[in-house]
This record gives C-alpha cells, sequence and structure tokens, in this order.
C-alpha cells in the first residue's frame, strides 16, 4: 500500500504542505543552489508517496531530514564520481584519446547514470555504496538498515543492469562500426 491508497497521499501532501518550503530552506543552507535544494525535497515527499502507508509520525521534520540527507549524499556521491571521471577523460585526453573517443564515453557514462537512476533507492544506493565507495557488504548493511542478504540480492539486480547495459552498449558499437 504505497502512493496509491487514497489516506496515504493525503498523509503526504499534508506533510508537503506543512514542511516543502522549510525543507527547501534548511537544504539550501547545505547545497548553496536553490534548484537543487527544490529537487531534493521533492523527491524526498516522492519517496515517502512511494514507501508503504504511513504511521502516526511523532517527529515527520526528523523523517524529512533523514530522508532528504540520504539523498543529498547519493547526490554528492554521484557528482564525485563525475567529477572522478572527467578528471579521468581529461588524463586520457592527455594520452592520445580522440575527442570523439571521449564523447563516446561521456555518452556511455550518462546512459549508464540514467540506467541507475531507475532502479530503486536501495538497489542504487547498495551500488553507489558499494563501487564509489568501496565499503563492503556487512558496512552497506550497517548503512542502509538491511540484512547482508539483501545487500548481495540488490547488488546482483545491480550488476544484472551493468550487464545489460554493457550488451547494449556492444549491439550499439557493432551497429555505429
Amino acid at each position: 500500500m504505497s502512493g496509491a491508497d487514497p489516506c496515504h497521499r493525503h498523509c503526504v501532501d499534508a506533510l508537503f504542505r506543512a514542511h516543502y518550503r522549510w525543507l527547501c530552506t534548511r537544504l539550501r543552507r547545505l547545497t548553496g543552489e536553490t534548484a537543487s535544494a527544490e529537487d531534493i525535497a521533492a523527491e524526498t515527499f516522492v519517496q515517502l508517496l512511494q514507501a508503504p502507508a504511513l504511521t502516526a509520525i511523532r517527529e515527520p521534520r526528523a523523517l524529512l531530514t533523514l530522508i532528504a540527507q540520504r539523498l543529498l549524499y547519493q547526490a554528492w556521491r554521484r557528482a564525485a564520481m563525475e567529477r572522478r571521471h572527467r578528471q579521468q577523460l581529461a588524463h586520457d585526453g592527455d594520452h592520445g584519446a580522440s575527442p570523439e573517443e571521449l564523447t563516446h564515453l561521456a555518452q556511455t557514462l550518462k546512459r549508464l547514470d540514467h540506467s541507475l537512476q531507475r532502479l530503486p533507492g536501495k538497489v542504487r544506493s547498495t551500488f553507489l555504496l558499494a563501487r564509489i565507495d568501496g565499503l563492503t557488504y556487512p558496512q552497506i548493511a550497517a548503512e542502509l538498515g538491511i540484512s547482508q542478504r539483501s545487500v548481495s540480492v540488490y547488488m546482483s539486480r545491480s550488476q544484472a543492469l551493468c550487464d545489460r547495459h554493457s550488451a547494449n552498449q556492444f549491439l550499439h558499437d557493432k551497429r555505429s562500426a
């Protein structure tokens, strides 16, 4: 029973009306950008809407802050990953990679990021914590509050996505050649 339940939607709507501006202001202080703060605040409420039906929330701002902070950390991790890739591209560019190869690689990374965005939140977070932050399965389980078995299942799902992405990229490259 997620966002399809009218009572749940009404509860999230009431939380949105009461706390959206406050959350935007709080996030604006952390990000320094109005647009980013509003995007993260909106995504916070989307995640609430997609969550199982809410029980009475005693501290709604604490819950909203927790969800928003996780989203903000994901955004920061993604930005750090993009910076590292840009640095790697620049470094590779110094060693003979053509502009076409660099453009192709950037497009591939963009498609992979788009694919990762379609994964459910915890699956995507598990993948990023493992691949970008280098955390072990027990560390990921503790960070996300899930079992190590769930971490293993989520990593299998994200690896399957990466495998499909690689296969699609291979086919795309063959057609382009």
